[in-house]
């Protein structure tokens, strides 16, 4: 191989490392079924669910068109979610052969999420005193409904994700914890179709990160002002001194 050619592969081998470092920090597994909670310590909380026809059916027993043929009614799907005083927004997709379903939950607070039909196999609690602020969240029992010719080969995954507000004290995840706060609960989709609970728990700061970022940068501010206006005291008096010392001669 000639010396130009050396060159390019060796291009090519350093592009395409490049291009496999930067890829594999943004894609992320691709689940069947994923709940993802974006809380605040007001207890208020944002819940999107991302999971497939068939997920919804085995798993809640809900009454939907599983093949990706059918006509499905987004009515209908909506109103499965549907609770007063809460708002939702619904889309939907197609991935592997299979519709999903993309819903969007906002909650003034978050243990009402246990009475919507789709999420009542969760128990919610969340306690919180002058030092921390504890979240507790039982997944229970799949409805374990029979769905066949989906195309699922056992390999399956869900996710059950977590947006925390403020600083972590304790978390029982098995992930590591991710830029922004972020903790994950796996489990296979066979496990949760045979009942095998999850139990995710979180105990976090009273204030927020943003509290005490905006409270960090205050007070740098305050202690450079009261820098400044220290070192101006001292350049004034310095020349007041000056000038009494010379005004004699």
């Amino acid at each position: 191989m000639s010396i130009a050619g050396r060159v390019a592969w060796c291009c090519a081998v350093l592009c395409c490392s490049a291009l496999v470092v930067a890829c594999s920090g943004v894609l992320k597994p691709q689940y069947e079924y994923e709940e993802e909670v974006y809380l605040d310590l007001d207890g208020s909380a944002t819940l999107n669910l991302n999971a497939s026809v068939p997920a919804l059916v085995a798993l809640h027993g809900v009454d939907l068109p599983t093949d990706p043929r059918a006509r499905l009614d987004r009515d209908k799907v909506r109103e499965l979610f549907a609770r007063p005083g809460s708002s939702t927004t619904l889309s939907l997709s197609r991935r592997d052969g299979r519709r999903f379903v993309h819903v969007s939950i906002d909650v003034p607070d978050v243990r009402q999420l246990s009475a919507i039909r789709p999420f009542s196999w969760s128990t919610y609690r969340l306690t919180r005193d002058a030092e921390r602020v504890d979240y507790h969240q039982v997944v229970g029992r799949a409805a374990g409904r029979d769905v066949t010719n989906v195309g699922w080969d056992g390999s399956e995954v869900i996710a059950f994700r977590m947006h925390v507000p403020s600083d972590i004290l304790f978390q029982n995840s098995t992930a590591d914890v991710r830029r922004g706060n972020i903790l994950e609960w796996e489990q296979p989709l066979t496990s949760r179709l045979q009942g095998e609970p999850l139990d995710l728990r979180v105990q976090m700061a009273p204030e927020s990160i943003l509290y005490n970022t905006l409270l960090l940068f205050g007070s740098t501010i305050v202690a450079a002002a009261a820098a400044f206006a220290v070192v101006l005291w001292w350049i004034a008096r310095r020349g007041k001194t000056g000038g009494m010392t010379a005004s004699p001669a």
